[in-house]
């Protein structure tokens, strides 16, 4: 896949920018004690015993503004699993037990924001590891975090964060470049190969829709019709879906978050579409079904609910996170839940906490060292930087969310 040159350029001005403006602070000690948390940042004081040590785990993401329900998805997984390792007495290396103290900052979903932050969670906390759930996020970031010393958690499936040669720069969910094939090929065996793009505005969805639309001409078909939907704005979907739906697709490309993506392809079922519907990789259909049925979806291809998962800590983690959040998790709850048991194991058998080139190169053996009950989806080790998942992919069929093979 080609990199996109002006998107990394203007974020690596981003990141010069921060740099420049980025102003240094107070420190958190061991044993727990630390300066006021600014406004927005989010810490636990915890208590720690002799030989003890606090190790500070930084997080930036939007925890606010539209995109929050999204960002709290994703930490609630790192905090689950930090408040797991802290109950069990932590976790020890080279003869020191380290408690985790999760440090989290709002960006608001920018990624100047972030790259601000990630500097400050460096800076102010030491924190020699900082998950960024957003590619916009990561790019600013990956312009310093290899000079600052610190490894970047990326959940994201943008392929092109593991392009720029950072070798500090870990990828928790799998890549999308990997969905096209296999959901153009269900479609199109399906539905037939006219195809309509709605995805979300975003970059995100722009990446996303350079990546499929090659494979979908491969396989034959066309695209009829080019649009995109401006999640933050639009409300009312049935003007553009209308306008598709002109065009006589047989598929309809879509995605975003989760729930307006939901009432847009229930516009479309309302306007008499009756073909199969693409969805990236954003969306789950586990957070649907308070706006559509499975029933009204039929043919949809996008990713497997997490609940549906039957690897060995998959059904004690559903449990417990329903329980405590009061929700059916989401791959980003399971995703970096899983990330950070990975991180720790990888943290002892490099024996350091703190120097993260050693850290990532312990990354594959500390995959393959997880507790099986702490696997909460199928994963097999890191390659070229990025965690290698088992695929996750199902479709709608006769109202039941089924595992499509790849």
């Amino acid at each position: 896949m080609k990199k996109k040159n002006g998107w990394f350029l203007s974020c690596l001005a981003v990141g010069l920018m921060v740099l420049s403006a980025c102003s240094g602070g107070g420190t958190t000690q061991s044993g727990g004690s630390s300066s006021p948390a600014p406004e927005g940042e989010e810490m636990e004081i915890l208590k720690t015993e002799a030989r003890e040590e606090v190790l500070n785990i930084g997080y930036t993401g939007p925890l606010s503004g539209p995109a929050a329900f999204y960002g709290e998805n994703t930490v609630a997984g790192v905090r689950m699993a930090t408040e797991e390792i802290n109950d069990s007495g932590g976790f020890e290396v080279n003869g020191t037990t380290y408690k985790i103290n999760l440090v989290t900052l709002d960006d608001m979903y920018l990624p100047n924001e972030a790259g601000t932050n990630a500097r400050r969670l460096v800076q102010e906390h030491n924190t020699s590891v900082v998950f960024v759930p957003h590619s916009g996020g990561v790019f600013a970031t990956q312009v310093f975090n290899e000079q600052d010393n610190f490894l970047i958690a990326a959940y994201t499936s943008e392929p092109d964060i593991l392009t720029q040669g950072n070798e500090l720069t870990l990828r928790i969910p799998p890549a999308y470049d990997q969905y096209p094939e296999p959901f153009v090929t269900y479609q199109q065996e399906r539905f037939g190969k006219r195809l309509a793009l709605l995805p979300t505005a975003t970059q995100y969805g722009k990446d996303w829709t350079e990546e499929l639309v090659p494979v979908w001409k491969e396989h034959g078909g066309e695209v009829v019709y080019d649009g995109e939907v401006d999640f933050g704005k639009d409300t009312d979907f049935f003007p553009i879906v209308t306008n598709a739906l002109n065009q006589n697709p047989d598929v309809i490309f879509v995605g975003g978050p989760s729930e307006p993506t939901a009432l847009l392809m229930k516009a479309a079922r309302d306007l008499g579409f009756e073909g199969g519907f693409m969805v990236m990789d954003q969306a789950k259909f586990e957070e649907m079904d308070s706006i559509v049925s499975l029933e009204e979806i039929e043919g949809a291809i996008g990713m497997l609910p997490i609940r549906d998962s039957n690897a060995a800590g998959a059904a004690s983690f559903i449990e417990k996170f329903e329980g405590e959040y009061g929700r059916v998790p989401t791959a980003e709850s399971a995703f970096n839940y899983q990330a950070l048991y990975v991180i720790v194991e990888a943290m002892k058998l490099a024996g350091t906490v703190d120097d993260p080139n050693a850290i990532m190169a312990q990354m594959d053996a500390g995959v393959k060292a997880l507790p099986e009950d702490k696997l909460v989806w199928h994963l097999t080790g890191v390659e070229n930087n990025g965690f290698d998942w088992v695929a996750s992919i199902a479709a709608i069929e006769n109202g039941e969310i089924m595992h499509v093979e790849d």
